[in-house]
């Protein structure tokens, strides 16, 4: 059997590499690196594949979030509403600039921010909401724009782990997650769904004025060189990392597919098991890309099961184990534990499996197996 990796980002190189390098010789070629034709055509074939207006590149995932905030023109103090069980970059820039960040519980069955917590949340100071599409799978984006437009909300959708995955709204209309809110931001880390070969992000609106002031902020604020109109940022995607998206952007619904494929079997293996709750798949999925394959474990030791994988040579790792309002960092008397019952169960049940496009069926079963072997 092949070695089992979190990520096989070689094997699924090997599969692409003729694409890959061709397309990374055309930039050495053309000795382009910064704002290159690699960058400009990688823009506008995002924007097809999302039917988005707009597209703008910068460096990473975590500056698109900031980009997005600064471009909204959200002020200090300003409060901004987002979910205390994600990755620490959605929070990070809140704070960097100045803004008041609101945590807020999620959903027990999807993860995603909850609902009824956002409306409790919403004070005369909100200004803002920003629902992560965790582990791939789409947050609630219908009632989630309900609730913006009646409280006059900015809506900031932190894409960076659900790129290709839609939105399904209640007349059977569907959307890309990240085309919906007011703005979003992805990620192009090495290891996302549709991942680059360093650092590299981008941002999505369909608001030609904030694309505008967005295009002037990723560049230090210029739309003509040496004119400073708008206070920016240094924060590029380079032609070399917008090359490898390129090749690999005609491959995304495939990856999208192989990662449902391999999810499917995930959970049909770990169906009805009392110790484990397995990520809801249907026959037809579109509106989970599972960037991670995710299990809660309940009545049972989470941490000794890691341990077991782990010395079966199974990479396996827990997807978030502290919550934001308790690291230090953004720690803040206003938050009490009792505001969060979801997160603060979720981060003792949870784990993640490998998860990739070249999950063969031999790594599933060995991988299912052994979680099930722990458990008799």
């Amino acid at each position: 059997m092949k070695k089992i990796q979190m990520v096989d980002l070689k094997s699924q190189y090997d599969k692409i590499a003729v694409t890959v390098n061709a397309s990374i010789q055309e930039v050495l070629d053309s000795t382009t690196y910064i704002n290159g034709p690699e960058v400009h055509k990688f823009q506008k074939n995002l924007e097809e594949y999302l039917d988005v207006k707009h597209v703008i590149p910068c460096a990473n995932g975590t500056d698109a979030l900031q980009i997005a905030m600064m471009g909204l023109g959200l002020q200090p103090g300003d409060e901004v509403i987002t979910a205390d069980f994600t990755f620490a970059a959605t929070v990070e820039v809140i704070a960097l600039l100045q803004l008041t960040p609101v945590l807020v519980d999620v959903d027990i069955v999807n993860m995603n921010i909850s609902i009824d917590a956002i409306k409790k949340a919403i004070t005369p100071k909100t200004k803002a909401i920003v629902p992560v599409h965790l582990f791939g799978r789409a947050a609630n984006m219908e009632a989630i724009m309900t609730i913006a437009a009646a409280h006059n909300l900015f809506v900031i959708e932190d894409n960076a782990q659900a790129i290709g995955a839609n939105c399904k709204f209640s007349d059977g209309t569907k959307k890309k997650a990240g085309t919906i809110g007011h703005v979003a931001s992805t990620s192009f880390f090495p290891s996302k769904n549709l991942g680059c070969y360093g650092d590299g992000g981008a941002i999505f609106t369909n608001d030609d004025a904030l694309a505008h002031t967005m295009r002037g902020i990723v560049n230090h604020g210029m739309y003509i060189r040496y004119h400073h109109d708008v206070v920016g940022v240094n924060s590029r995607l380079d032609s070399i990392q917008a090359a490898v998206l390129n090749a690999k952007l005609p491959f995304l619904d495939a990856f999208g597919k192989a990662r449902q494929d391999a999810a499917r079997k995930y959970s049909a293996a770990f169906e009805g098991h009392k110790n484990i709750i397995a990520p809801s798949i249907c026959a037809i999925c579109d509106c989970h890309v599972f960037h991670q394959y995710t299990l809660r474990i309940i009545n049972a030791d989470r941490d000794a099961l890691m341990q077991h994988l782990l010395d079966k040579g199974i990479p396996c790792a827990i997807y978030y184990p502290i919550p934001l309002h308790s690291q230090k960092a953004y720690a803040d008397t206003r938050y009490k534990e009792e505001d969060f019952p979801i997160t603060n169960q979720l981060v003792k049940e949870v784990i993640s499996l490998p998860m990739h496009t070249e999950l063969d069926d031999e790594q599933i079963k060995f991988i299912t197996n052994s979680v099930l072997e722990y458990f008799n």
